[in-house]
């Protein structure tokens, strides 16, 4: 090499200009993932994709969540307060507020009264006439209904404190960000309240487990440091000051996991995730890594 100096200048200018396309190249990609997974949010009638369930009912609710749940919703009286994360119609909600619940739910069935308040959320508003009659009904505010603007977007002081808080493949199995989810969760949630949710197609807790797409990976993967796998169970379990419970149910297909996150005291901390992978669809395909 007659000029080293001008080659190295050289190699570092084009390895530059390699990494800023790649860099841009993945920005375009991840934007247009965003974009069609918004799609689907805003999605209606035949347009609306299969696997983007928007009616679940409180029986489904039971089926899916960890056996707790359904204590839980049962021991709360008139002054607590449930929160519904990626409500979809509110059909959960709508539910508990009948006369069945309380045939199914006998003990305890006179110090609920009038039951607690219900708060659904959703980034879009599909409630139907059943919602508006059943809020008629009820006394004012005992059920709310929160559209348009995703968890992180509203603040403590808006929504105030929850006993018991669901998320049944909403945002805990949609966020791009786990991390920040599960903070503003537990910041949502009173003091030894529950927060349920679930995962489908993801590492179990018992490890033994494969991806159900053939061909694909997990829909939701968690990396180390490292670049070991991070189970999501361990990664719940890594949290400052809550207890976790995992519950796998290989029954359903794709298969789920189902979580119960009891805060235990105030001083929580969320391990910090970064995302890295994520793929449009109902739920996405998403990858996250532990920051350092």
């Amino acid at each position: 090499m007659k000029n080293p100096g001008a080659c190295l200048l050289a190699l570092l200018i084009f390895g530059a200009a390699t990494w800023t396309r790649a860099a841009d190249g993945g920005s375009v990609a991840l934007a247009a993932e965003l974009a069609k997974q918004e799609a689907i949010y805003k999605s209606r009638g035949e347009q609306v994709p299969e696997g983007y369930v928007i009616d679940r009912s409180l029986l489904s609710y039971t089926q899916a969540l960890p056996g707790e749940f359904d204590h839980a919703l049962g021991r709360l009286r008139p002054g607590d307060r449930w929160l519904d994360v990626g409500a979809g119609r509110g059909q959960a909600i709508l539910d508990y507020y009948t006369p069945k619940f309380d045939m199914l739910h006998f003990e305890g069935r006179d110090e609920r009264g009038s039951k607690a308040q219900g708060v659904a959320i959703s980034i879009e508003d599909r409630r139907t006439a059943d919602w508006h009659e059943k809020a008629a009904l009820l006394p004012p505010a005992k059920i709310q209904y929160l559209a348009s603007r995703r968890l992180r977007e509203y603040s403590r002081e808006e929504l105030g404190k929850f006993q018991v808080i669901t998320d049944v493949v909403g945002g805990f199995s949609y966020t791009t960000d786990l991390s920040l989810f599960m903070d503003k969760v537990l910041a949502l949630l009173d003091l030894n309240g529950g927060f349920f949710t679930v995962l489908a197609d993801v590492r179990t807790q018992e490890g033994t487990n494969q991806p159900h797409y053939e061909g694909s990976p997990f829909l939701t993967t968690i990396a180390g440091v490292d670049g070991s796998e991070v189970k999501v169970c361990a990664w719940l379990k890594s949290i400052s000051c809550v207890k976790v419970t995992c519950e796998t149910k290989a029954n359903w297909r794709p298969p789920i996991e189902a979580f119960h996150v009891q805060k235990i005291c105030h001083q929580v901390a969320v391990p910090a995730l970064t995302s890295v992978h994520f793929e449009a669809g109902t739920p996405p395909e998403r990858g996250f890594k532990l920051a350092q």
